[in-house]
């Protein structure tokens, strides 16, 4: 197929979309605002001179398990997944741990009476991931591929978390490793679809795991990078595009962008009604994050937290459900539920010999400006005594600091926009990719599937724009 096709924005997404649309013939090139490519997909020295930190995500379950990034040769252009021992640790006052294992089966012998419970919830898609991934990362569909399978995980993703975990479970042991999966979703867990994100990324841990790029998430960025390059398409960083028509002219034009930023580009090539439509999107919480230098690992008094790249900070279910639901409310909690990424223990790479990274988050309201960092720190120090003591520098994120460094992240929010019931169908609108314009499109986070690094909604968006073109 002959044309031209500009992308605005080099996040994992826009990439995605550029490849799509190289492998079709087309002529690409991507316009990246920031010097370095990636988006929340970056690794930057934002502490120490040999401390290298992933400035957004850092565990990538959807990236390991995307069926576009499997269809890839990415591994030839550097790409190379490290498994921690297991995927995730959840450490509890009474100096233990529990642990996600990769196997289903080894999971639920840690949990005991709830373990074939967590079998019974977890395995028909642990079974089936690679069957059901193309439904799960496309827009809510009436004709899947597997109807009983995605009628199955229906049933169980929409119902609340709070719910779902009383109905499943009877243990605390159980219900708080849930409780931090379900968290990842930035809904009260007592709102609909926050077991979904529980789910998922339970089954994703034991059916692909929870891997780590070596060298960082930029590693992932890099290979997508090369392989467009192969392909032709070119990239251009340091270029912050403000208007549509400072682009050279193309047949299609992809935004890696959210919907505020595509009314500021595109402006009256919408039309009043679709425009009004990007211009009610609501954007989600935001996240407070401080990256760190460690002179020594984090001292848990749980040890097993060691054999995991994540680690979940906040004590029971209730504890998790009162956190989010404090944050939903627009306040922020005492005692937040933290997300704990410690790359270096199983990546060498990412620190002087001996030393360590880590970076930590919790959720806020979009937009906080209120300082986080006592209430994170003593979350950490109630599950690893000392924790401050290996501190030898960090690097603290506000809200605004990430939108700054990635104007997607507006308020803070990483996921392209909230994640309600909605939003969750009509991302950002009915038309999903398509805009008014039939030339334009959107491929961010704010079209389905939403947040994560997977490249789904770039894949989709940029298939869409084919079939337009063909047909």
């Amino acid at each position: 197929m002959k044309g031209v096709a500009n992308v605005i924005g080099a996040g994992p997404n826009g990439l995605a979309a550029a490849i799509v649309l190289a492998q079709a013939g087309l002529q690409v090139q991507v316009f990246e605002a920031e010097p370095q490519p990636g988006g929340a997909a970056r690794t930057l020295p934002l502490t120490l001179p040999g401390f290298l930190h992933d400035f957004g995500s850092a565990v990538h379950p959807m990236a390991v398990g995307s069926p576009f990034f499997n269809s890839l040769p990415l591994s030839r252009y550097g790409l190379e997944w490290i498994h921690p021992t297991s995927p995730l640790a959840h450490p509890l006052d009474d100096g233990t741990a529990v642990i996600l294992e990769r196997s289903l089966d080894d999971t639920a012998a840690n949990l005991g009476d709830d373990g074939p419970a967590w079998r019974s919830l977890l395995a028909p898609f642990v079974d089936h991931w690679f069957d059901i991934a193309p439904d799960l990362l496309r827009p809510v569909s009436i004709f899947p591929r597997y109807p009983f399978l995605m009628a199955r995980l229906g049933l169980r993703a929409f119902p609340p978390a709070t719910w779902l975990a009383n109905y499943q479970f009877r243990g605390e042991r159980a219900k708080a490793l849930f409780a931090g999966l379900a968290a990842h979703s930035f809904l009260s867990l007592d709102e609909p679809l926050s077991s979904a994100f529980g789910v998922i990324l339970g089954a994703a841990a034991h059916a692909v795991g929870w891997p780590i790029p070596r060298g960082g998430s930029q590693a992932i960025t890099d290979s997508l990078c090369g392989y467009l390059a192969s392909l032709g398409g070119s990239i251009k960083t340091g270029t912050r595009v403000e208007r549509i028509g400072d682009l050279p002219n193309d047949d299609l034009t992809l935004c890696d962008l959210t919907p505020r930023q595509v009314v500021q580009l595109v402006g009256d090539r919408l039309s009043t009604e679709y425009r009004r439509r990007l211009e009610r999107w609501h954007y989600g919480p935001a996240v407070f994050k401080v990256d760190y230098a460690l002179r020594e690992p984090i001292p848990w008094k749980a040890m097993d937290c060691q054999r995991a790249a994540t680690v979940h900070i906040g004590g029971t279910f209730s504890e998790i459900a009162a956190s989010e639901k404090t944050m939903r409310n627009g306040k922020h909690a005492e005692c937040p539920f933290v997300l704990l990424a410690q790359p270096s223990l199983f990546d060498h790479s990412r620190a002087p010999e001996g030393k360590h990274t880590a970076w930590a988050y919790c959720h806020v309201p979009n937009g906080s400006t209120f300082d986080m960092l006592p209430r994170l720190e003593a979350q950490i120090e109630r599950f690893a005594p000392g924790f401050r003591d290996c501190v030898l520098a960090r690097r603290v994120f506000s809200p605004a600091a990430l939108q700054s460094m990635d104007a997607n992240l507006v308020g803070g929010d990483i996921n392209g926009g909230a994640a309600n019931l909605w939003q969750f169908i009509f991302r950002p609108t009915g038309r999903h990719y398509t805009t008014s314009a039939p030339d334009i499109y959107i491929c961010s986070s704010s079209t389905p599937p939403g947040g994560g690094v997977h490249g789904m909604c770039g894949f989709n968006a940029a298939n869409r724009a084919l079939a337009r073109m063909q047909g």
